[in-house]
């Protein structure tokens, strides 16, 4: 499945999760209403007993499923902490979190989208890992501190590209309403083991001991209701997601080595998968890359761990596993150890000129959204190493960062750029817009067109670190900076609008985070307008503007005649089209994007700025692309 059909299956499962809620809901509502018919039997009063506590039960499961919900509201870095994450310093000298960080990085920029926020379990000496969160915007990634140290760089590649295809593909959502569900479900038995430590304490008579003691009891009982039903949901839809993690890493880092390596490590050292926290475990074990419980059958969480590696390398057989779990008996793996005897460095792809052109088709180009390849992780690992040492070094400052993002959406006109200072010195005073005038010197000589996404995405994260207030700020001065006077490129506006849609996504990522239902045919006007300002961007000739127009209406609407007029406001037309496109449904934005790319590439062939600002549409419009469009 290509990103968008693994958004629309996504979308399903969230379907099938209401479905299966509901029915988990009935079974408890009954198994209490048959509770209270056995203590208060079926006299006159028993259906206004039964209509009451089938009330109660509705509103405790409900009342439970949204606080836990909302107590995860925050994102990836609620789930994160909650779960003992500590997060991993940008500036950090530790050589496993060094490493951690330089894959995490890689894979990103390869991905398109915004660094997540990384956190090491640090008290966890089994090999797992989780993501966490809404969106890309919010998105965090956890790994033990058995995985830094026993897997190689491979092998932690294969595993973090498995978390990302969770981050691209809309598993991450699903996971965070699962937890509230699952607490839903099973918030009974929560109560009559409070209940029953409360009854075991009571001074009080023993009647009202007795009461207690039954309540406890009887919820108790429905509380493993719950807990059945939340287990079967649990491994119902995770098994299946997880193989497709599985094939999606595979896809990602082209080759089976390392994410087949991880899963043997796992199979064959002692402390596996298992993370040492039960209680906590429970509630996030359908997010591990690994088994973080040890179910098996019909509660199992995740496939075996021997169908995993056969289906990653179908020849491997059980004897194998057996020699390799001898040899780790005695010898356990060190993962920078094996990086050292494996001599893991590899050439770089140089970056292609800012005036090359490459061939594309809209076909071409919507295949790749989410799904990067290994040329797409050389030239990432390109462009993160031919930034400018200083310039990364900015991006990892938290007082240097805002000016440095606002320095990328400065316009070269002067008098465009006096206005500009002027909107950033009034919201942030002086000094930050002196900053980001220097840095924009800076940036315009020393950076790569296809630099400047990059360099946006490693900042991200210190970004986040900022206190609300400050990002509000923030997002005023890149709203203010990009509108000016209506005399800013396409791409400095896309790209301010870019950093808004993240810092709005993280600040409140629960509020943000749906999968879209609409279709082409109700957005009909907004289409015209995204498509008439990329194509009146594209070219000076009105008539050569109106044959790419037409070419990506072809793609999107070829059925309907709207015809071409250049927005009177330019860019800032399209103020009002990314609400409607972005709630488009997953299949709908594959056409959408074809769309795009027929419109900027009517000829067959863009240059490295027109691809740059195609990556940037599409960024605003959560389909991330790789950082090169052409394949090797």
């Amino acid at each position: 499945m290509n990103f968008f059909e693994h958004q629309a299956a996504a979308r399903r499962t969230s379907t099938r999760l209401v479905v299966l809620f509901a029915l988990a809901v009935i079974a408890i509502v009954v198994a209490v209403d048959l509770a209270v018919m056995l203590v208060f039997g079926r006299g006159d009063g028993a259906a206004g007993i039964l209509l009451f506590t089938t009330l109660v039960t509705l509103a405790v499961i409900g009342g439970a499923s949204m606080y836990r919900i909302a107590s995860l509201r925050g994102g990836g870095e609620a789930v994160a902490l909650q779960f003992g994450g500590t997060p991993v310093p940008v500036d950090t000298t530790d050589r496993y979190l060094q490493r951690l960080r330089n894959v995490v990085e890689e894979i990103a920029i390869a991905s398109g989208v915004p660094m997540p926020g990384l956190y090491v379990l640090e008290h966890e000496s089994a090999i797992n890992a989780f993501a966490a969160g809404y969106s890309t915007s919010d998105a965090a990634i956890a790994v033990t501190r058995g995985a830094l140290e026993k897997l190689n760089r491979d092998e932690l590649q294969g595993v973090i590209a498995h978390e990302f295809s969770h981050i691209l593909n809309g598993d991450m959502r699903l996971n965070i309403r699962l937890i509230g569900v699952l607490f839903g479900i099973m918030v009974m038995g929560i109560i009559g083991r409070r209940l029953m430590m409360h009854g075991g304490m009571s001074r009080n008579s023993r009647d009202g001991v007795a009461i207690f003691l039954v309540m406890a009891l009887v919820a108790i009982v429905i509380g493993y209701v719950g807990l059945l039903f939340g287990r079967m949901i649990k491994a119902g839809i995770s098994r299946t997601r997880e193989s497709l993690a599985d094939a999606s890493a595979v896809q990602f880092t082209r080759q089976t080595a390392g994410l087949a390596g991880a899963l043997k490590k796992i199979a064959g050292i002692h402390e596996g998968s298992r993370l040492g926290a039960r209680g906590e475990t429970e509630e996030i074990s359908h997010m591990l890359f690994g088994d973080g419980i040890g179910f098996s059958g019909l509660f199992a969480t995740h496939p075996p761990i021997l169908k995993r590696i056969q289906a990653l390398e179908p020849g491997f057989r059980a004897e194998q596993l057996e020699r390799m779990q001898a040899q780790w008996r005695t010898t356990p793996p060190n993962g920078l150890q094996e990086d050292a005897r494996m001599g893991l460095a590899g050439a770089h792809d140089a970056l292609p000129a800012a005036s090359s052109r490459i061939n594309v088709t809209p076909a071409m180009v919507a295949s790749q959204v989410a799904q990067p390849e290994q040329d797409d992780y050389r030239r990432a690992d390109a462009i993160v190493n031919t930034i400018p040492d200083d310039l990364r070094e900015l991006a990892r400052q938290r007082d240097q960062v805002m000016p440095l993002l606002l320095g990328m959406l400065l316009a070269s006109d002067p008098a465009v750029l006096g206005k500009q200072r002027i909107e950033i010195a009034s919201r942030m005073g002086n000094e930050a817009a002196e900053v980001a005038l220097a840095f924009r010197g800076r940036l315009a000589q020393a950076l790569h067109p296809m630099q400047r996404l990059p360099l946006a995405a490693l900042a991200f994260p210190v970004l986040r670190l900022r206190p609300r207030p400050e990002l509000e700020v923030f997002m005023d001065a890149v709203f203010a900076a990009v509108n000016a006077d209506g005399q800013v490129s396409l791409f400095e506006y896309c790209l301010g609008r870019l950093l808004h849609v993240q810092v709005r996504e993280s600040l409140d990522p629960a509020r943000y985070a749906r999968f879209g239902r609409r279709k082409p045919g109700n957005v009909k006007q907004e289409f015209a307008t995204l498509l008439a300002v990329v194509a009146n961007a594209g070219s000076d000739d009105p008539a050569e503007a109106q044959r790419a127009y037409l070419a990506g209406m072809q793609r999107v609407l070829p059925r309907d005649h709207v015809p071409y007029a250049p927005p009177a406001k330019g860019v800032l037309a399209l103020d009002a089209v990314w609400e409607p496109l972005d709630a488009l449904d997953p299949l709908a934005k594959q056409v959408m994007v074809e769309a795009i790319t027929a419109a900027a590439s009517h000829d067959g062939r863009i240059c490295v700025a027109e691809a740059e600002l195609l990556r940037t549409i599409c960024g605003v419009l959560h389909c991330p692309l790789p950082p090169m469009l052409e394949r090797a």
